[in-house]
C-alpha cells in the first residue's frame, strides 16, 4: 500500500504539471474570437516572417561563432587556453535584454561610437554617412547570438574532445592541413551534437521577449504577450501560443533524432594520447584575436559596462525597492526550489521503487513545461487558474459567503506554479542522474533490515544524492531569479522581482539606474557556470 501512495503521489504531480499545456491545448482549440482573425488578417503573417528569419539569423551567427570556437579550444595549443575555454561559456550568464540595451546605448546616433565617427569625419548628421541601425531584426540576432552561442560551443567542444586522436592522426599522415582536417574529419562526427546545440539556440530565440521587445522587432513571443495584456483576449494568445508550441515541438524532435545519430558516432578516448595542432604566427593571433572577442563582445564588455553604471548611480540604486524586490526575488526563488526538489525525490524515488518501464513517464510528463517559452507558459498557467478562480468565487456566492477574489492568479501562486512547471525538470533530472547512480544491491539490504522506502530515503538514498539534490535545487533557483517573461504576465499586482525590476528602467532607457540589480542577476548566473566548468574538467 505505501509503494501505490507513492505511484498515485507522482501520477497526481505529473498530471497537475502538464496541466497547463493541456488547457493551452484546449483552449486554441476553441472557436477564434474576432481578435484572433482580425490578427490573422494583419499583422500576424508579419510576426510569424519575422521569428523565422530572427532564428535563421541566431542560429547562423551560433554556428560560425560556436563551432571554430569549440574546435580551437578542443584541437589546438593556445596560449591562455585554460581560462579562455572557461571565458567562452560566461556570455550565458548575461540576460539578453542587458546586453541589447548596452549595445543600443553604444551604437545608437547618440551613443559614442557615433559620435565618435562623426568627430573623426566631420559629418554633421545621419544623412552623411550610414550606419547599421541596432534597432533592427539584425541587430536583436546579433545580440542574442552573442549571448546564446555557448550552446553551440559547449556541446561542439564536447564532441570534438570525445573523438578519436587516431582519426586525426590519421589525416595528418594523409597530408590534411588543420582546415582539411577539421572540414572532412571533425565537424562530420560532430554534426549530430552540433545540431542539438543549434535546436537549444532556436528554442533559446523563439522564448526571447526582452530583446525583441526592447528592439520593437514583433515575433510571436511579442504577439502572445500583446495580445493577451492588450487586447485582453486569452483565447487569441492561446492560439498564438499554440503555434509556438507546435515549433517548439519540431524542434524537440529534431533534437530527439540528432541525438540518436550522435550514438553511432561517439567513441570515448580515455586512454587515448592528447594531440593538439601548435599554432604560430598569423593563425594564432587571429585564433586569440576571434575567441577573446567572442569573451569580450558577450559578457566582459557589457559587464563592465554595467559596474560602471553602477559605481556611478549606487546611491539612487542602493534603496528600499532594491531590498524589497531582492527579497521577492529570493522568498519566490527558494520556494519554488524547494518544491521543485521535493517534486523531484518523489518521482524519482517512485521510480526507484517500482523499477517499472511505466513509472518512468510520470518524470518524463512532468518535465515537458520546461521546453516552453515564458509566454507559453504563462498563457497555459493562466487559463486553468482563472477557470479555478471563477469556480471559487463562484461556490462562495452559493454558499452565501463573501467572494475571496482572484485567490490563485492575483497572488504568487500562479508565479511559483508557473516557475515550477518550467523548472521543475531541472531538479528532476539532477535527481535522477544521481539516484542512477545508487547501487541497487544498497536497497536490498536495506529492505532486508525492514526499513520502509521513507526510512531507506532518509538512511540510505539522501546522504549519497545531496549533492545532486543541492545541484537540481541551484539550477531551478538560478533560473527563477532570472525568468523574465512569465513573471511580467504571471505576477500578481505591485509584485516586482528583480528580472521585472530591471527590464522596467531597460524599458525606459535607464538601465543606470537598474545595473546593480542587473549585476546580482548576472552574478548569480555565473554559480551554475562554475560548476558546469568543473564537471567539464573532470570529465577531460
Amino acid at each position: 500500500m505505501k509503494r501505490l501512495g507513492w505511484t498515485v503521489g507522482s501520477w497526481a504531480m505529473a498530471l497537475l504539471l502538464t496541466l497547463p499545456i493541456l488547457a493551452l491545448i484546449v483552449e486554441a482549440l476553441l472557436p477564434a474570437e474576432d481578435i484572433f482573425r482580425h490578427l490573422w488578417r494583419t499583422v500576424l503573417p508579419v510576426y510569424i516572417n519575422n521569428t523565422f528569419w530572427l532564428v535563421l539569423l541566431v542560429l547562423g551567427f551560433s554556428l560560425l561563432c560556436g563551432v571554430p570556437a569549440a574546435w580551437l579550444m578542443a584541437m589546438c595549443e593556445l596560449p591562455g587556453k585554460r581560462w579562455l575555454q572557461w571565458a567562452l561559456i560566461l556570455p550565458l550568464a548575461m540576460p539578453s535584454y542587458i546586453v541589447a540595451f548596452v549595445y543600443t546605448d553604444l551604437l545608437d546616433f547618440s551613443g559614442p561610437v557615433q559620435q565618435s565617427l562623426r568627430a573623426w569625419f566631420g559629418w554633421q548628421s545621419a544623412a552623411d554617412y550610414y550606419f547599421p541601425p541596432i534597432r533592427s531584426l539584425g541587430g536583436a540576432a546579433l545580440v542574442l547570438g552573442l549571448v546564446l552561442y555557448p550552446y553551440v560551443y559547449l556541446l561542439a567542444r564536447t564532441a570534438f574532445l570525445e573523438q578519436s586522436t587516431s582519426l586525426i592522426q590519421s589525416s595528418r599522415l594523409l597530408g590534411c592541413t588543420p582546415w582539411q582536417s577539421f572540414k572532412r574529419v571533425s565537424l562530420p562526427l560532430a554534426r549530430p551534437s552540433i545540431a542539438v546545440g543549434l535546436s537549444l539556440v532556436a528554442m533559446e530565440t523563439l522564448a526571447d521577449f526582452g530583446t525583441v521587445h526592447f528592439f520593437a522587432v514583433n515575433t510571436l513571443t511579442t504577439a502572445v504577450y500583446d495580445t493577451w495584456l492588450g487586447y485582453g483576449s486569452l483565447n487569441a494568445a492561446a492560439k498564438i501560443a499554440a503555434m509556438m508550441l507546435l515549433v517548439v515541438m519540431v524542434l524537440l524532435s529534431l533534437e530527439r533524432v540528432s541525438r540518436k545519430r550522435q550514438q553511432v558516432f561517439q567513441k570515448t578516448m580515455e586512454h587515448e594520447q592528447e594531440t593538439g595542432y601548435r599554432l604560430t604566427g598569423f593563425p594564432r593571433l587571429a585564433a586569440l584575436l576571434f575567441c577573446w572577442g567572442l569573451v569580450l563582445l558577450g559578457f566582459l564588455l557589457p559587464f563592465v559596462i554595467l559596474c560602471y553604471h553602477a559605481a556611478q548611480y549606487f546611491d539612487q540604486a542602493w534603496n528600499a525597492r532594491f531590498f524589497e524586490y531582492s527579497i521577492n526575488s529570493l522568498l519566490l526563488s527558494g520556494l519554488v526550489a524547494t518544491i521543485a526538489l521535493m517534486m523531484a525525490l518523489l518521482l524519482g524515488m517512485t521510480h526507484r521503487l517500482k523499477g517499472k518501464t511505466y513509472t518512468v513517464l510520470p518524470m518524463r510528463l512532468a518535465s515537458m513545461g520546461y521546453a516552453l517559452p515564458g509566454t507559453v507558459l504563462a498563457i497555459g498557467v493562466l487559463v486553468p487558474l482563472t477557470t479555478l478562480d471563477f469556480a471559487i468565487n463562484d461556490l462562495a456566492l452559493w454558499l452565501g459567503l463573501s467572494e475571496p477574489g482572484l485567490v490563485l492568479t492575483g497572488t504568487m501562486t500562479a508565479i511559483a506554479f508557473g516557475y515550477l512547471v518550467r523548472f521543475g525538470a531541472m531538479a528532476v533530472g539532477a535527481v535522477e542522474s544521481s539516484i542512477n547512480k545508487v547501487s541497487p544491491s544498497l536497497d536490498m539490504v536495506t529492505q532486508t533490515m525492514g526499513y520502509g522506502p521513507g526510512a531507506m530515503i532518509m538512511k540510505v538514498h539522501m546522504p549519497l544524492i545531496r549533492k545532486g539534490m543541492l545541484a537540481g535545487a541551484l539550477l531551478v533557483f538560478i533560473e527563477c531569479m532570472k525568468e523574465l517573461p512569465a513573471a511580467l504576465l504571471l505576477r500578481p499586482f505591485n509584485f516586482q522581482t528583480l528580472a521585472t525590476y530591471v527590464y522596467q528602467f531597460v524599458s525606459d532607457e535607464q538601465l543606470e539606474r537598474g545595473a546593480l540589480p542587473a549585476i546580482v542577476i548576472v552574478l548569480v548566473g555565473l554559480v551554475p557556470l562554475i560548476f558546469l566548468n568543473r564537471s567539464l574538467e573532470q570529465h577531460h
